[in-house]
């Protein structure tokens, strides 16, 4: 016989759930590999600060989306599980305390680490928070500004990895330029194809995104299109880097299948964001692979 969970078991999980747990790796991977290749070292800092990107910095991101996006997840019938939390309302107050209380401790612990010896890290981290933040608060819900909303959630995976860097001294070469431009498309071009299946919701919630403006195609085109682009930049990363350039091609293959897409049916392409989610996992591995040989064959 199943045991019924405490009514505290059943919060702790709601609040884990809305903090999308399979996406964790995908903020604290950046910032935790970026250190360590830089610096050749595992620290406080390091452990601190991978611990802060991976579970507070996404309970605040995920947390805040889903309270104030209640009412139109309920038109939305993806969300309820690991693509999102339906939250109960009276959830809501417990979920934005949680992301500020958990937050709070490990980021001034990760700032006291970090010292007063790298200010430019200040402003990075600034915009991270400032980004996880203005996507959805009202006011100024970045989300609902189309190319703006892919725009800020490719901030919310790259500026760990900008972080990490600026904190641990890399000099920013040509390489590690294109490299980061290529990792900001390839955020937009995920944001762009994960809005698509969410169009019919979105637009009957009166919520505007980079979807609902360019229409379920031309979205689709778009991210193909930035997909390919951030492929051709990692061709300018030097060796090994540009091996890296085909790491775009399975994702093209995911979204390729839905370029004629209707408006009407956009939620079909639900199918290749669930493949998109796994193929991170498998694209995380290959770049490790790569950073492997990048730290032994010297930088790009």
């Amino acid at each position: 016989m199943t045991e019924t969970p405490t009514p505290t078991l059943w919060k702790t999980r709601q609040v884990l759930l809305s903090s999308r747990p399979l996406s964790w790796v995908n903020t604290a991977y950046p910032f935790a590999a970026a250190y360590i290749v830089t610096t050749g070292r595992v620290d406080a800092l390091l452990i601190v600060g991978t611990l802060f990107f991976l579970i507070p910095y996404n309970l605040l991101m995920y947390g805040i989306n889903d309270v104030f996006d209640y009412e139109s997840d309920l038109r939305n019938p993806r969300k309820g599980g690991v693509e999102g939390a339906m939250l109960d309302p009276g959830l809501h107050r417990l979920v934005l305390v949680a992301g500020v209380v958990t937050a709070v401790p490990v980021l001034a612990a990760m700032l006291l680490l970090a010292g007063t010896g790298h200010p430019l890290s200040w402003l990075v981290l600034a915009i991270s928070l400032f980004a996880v933040a203005a996507y959805s608060v009202p006011g100024l819900r970045f989300k609902e500004r189309p190319f703006i909303d892919s725009a800020t959630s490719s901030t919310h995976f790259v500026s760990p990895a900008v972080y990490g860097l600026v904190v641990a001294g890399a000099v920013f070469t040509p390489g590690l330029v294109a490299l980061l431009l290529a990792f900001f498309l390839w955020g937009m071009a995920s944001h762009a194809f994960g809005a698509v299946q969410d169009i019919v919701p979105d637009r009957e919630g009166g919520i505007a995104s980079i979807a609902t403006a360019l229409g379920a195609a031309r979205t689709v085109r778009l991210a193909i299109a930035f997909w390919a682009l951030a492929g051709l930049l990692m061709l300018f990363t030097g060796w090994p880097g540009l091996l890296g350039a085909v790491l775009a091609l399975p994702y093209i293959g995911a979204a390729w299948p839905f370029r004629s897409v209707t408006d009407e049916r956009a939620e079909t392409a639900n199918a290749g964001w669930k493949r998109f989610l796994w193929l991170n996992f498998l694209t995380g591995f290959l770049v490790t692979m790569l950073l492997i040989a990048w730290v032994m064959l010297g930088p790009f």
